[in-house]
């Protein structure tokens, strides 16, 4: 596990690209990692806001802009309005007290980090807000890539579900060893298989994410436990157990097992278990029609005998 790169710049610092001059004015950070940080920018000559990341590491950002490279063309050869030229915007070098620090900008959607998302429109937004994360998975399993350090904080919610990863330094190619994890998400933590870059370790992860954010008390019980004696079948246990994982249960389970055939037949299950009907609730037994009517005529009935009564 690798820890977390430290670079604290305030609100209000001025981005300045040495060799392009494009200049970003930092809003907020949006999250970081083991190699970088990740802030929330508006760019100077046109207000527009992006995610810029940067890290003394040349060699892994270079990584990253190559990854994102390729997804850009392949979006491209899609024609993907989202993906061209959305995944990246601009690269440079920032100098900060005699120091290169290498940064890369990206598209922003505005929105929120998962976790704030769902505590403030409600845990039943996972819905829409995992059918499209997993779609932004089944975009880089299906060019080659694992995203790796999936996790809470690396996913930005937009206002009708709407996701963007903004964080890539754990991407690796499929079949390479994962380059970034954090314990909670990686499979190799809960003895549940190895760390080979593969659409499955993805799956744990989303569903590993999806357990802490709706059952985070005992996936918590269970994380604390002695190394040798966590497992799978610790987490198939919260997924069956407690309620509100209820409504993901199936796919969860299949998620922890690695038994979808691709991310393909992952996203297809997700979205048809948010999208079935829901059971309907049986409405209380009102009073039978018959007895309204026959209640009816008796008034009726009532009334005329009174009115005879009187006139007699």
């Amino acid at each position: 596990m690798t820890t977390s790169f430290k670079l604290n710049l305030p609100q209000g610092t001025l981005i300045t690209g040495r060799w392009k001059g494009g200049r970003y004015l930092i809003q907020r950070l949006l999250g970081q990692g083991a190699n970088g940080v990740v802030y929330l920018v508006k760019k100077a000559d046109n207000a527009r806001l992006y995610a810029l990341k940067m890290g003394f590491d040349t060699v892994d950002i270079q990584s990253e802009i190559n990854v994102l490279k390729a997804l850009q063309r392949q979006g491209r050869r899609q024609g993907s309005v989202k993906r061209s030229p959305g995944y990246l915007v601009e690269v440079d070098d920032y100098t900060l007290q005699g120091k290169e620090i290498p940064f890369y900008v990206m598209r922003y959607i505005k929105g929120e980090p998962l976790r704030a998302f769902l505590a403030r429109r409600g845990s039943r937004w996972m819905d829409a807000a995992g059918l499209n994360l997993l779609r932004e998975l089944r975009h880089l399993h299906d060019s080659g890539w694992v995203f790796g350090d999936l996790k809470p904080e690396n996913v930005l919610v937009g206002a009708y579900g709407e996701v963007e990863l903004i964080d890539y330094g754990g991407v690796s190619s499929i079949g390479r060893s994962v380059k970034q994890f954090t314990e909670w998400y990686d499979r190799g933590f809960w003895n549940a298989g190895g760390r080979t870059a593969e659409p499955s370790y993805d799956w744990f992860s989303f569903a590993v994410v999806c357990i802490h954010l709706l059952a985070e008390q005992p996936l918590k019980q269970a994380a604390t436990q002695l190394p040798q004696m966590r497992s799978a079948a610790d987490l198939l246990t919260i997924i069956g157990t407690v309620p509100s994982l209820a409504p993901y249960r199936a796919w969860l389970m299949r998620a922890i097992q690695g038994e979808f055939r691709d991310t393909a037949e992952a996203c297809l299950l997700w979205k048809e278990l948010v999208t079935a009907p829901k059971p309907a609730t049986r409405k209380k037994a009102g009073t039978p029609r018959w007895i309204i009517n026959a209640f009816a005529v008796a008034v009726i009935l009532l009334v005329y005998a009174l009115y005879v009564a009187f006139r007699s």
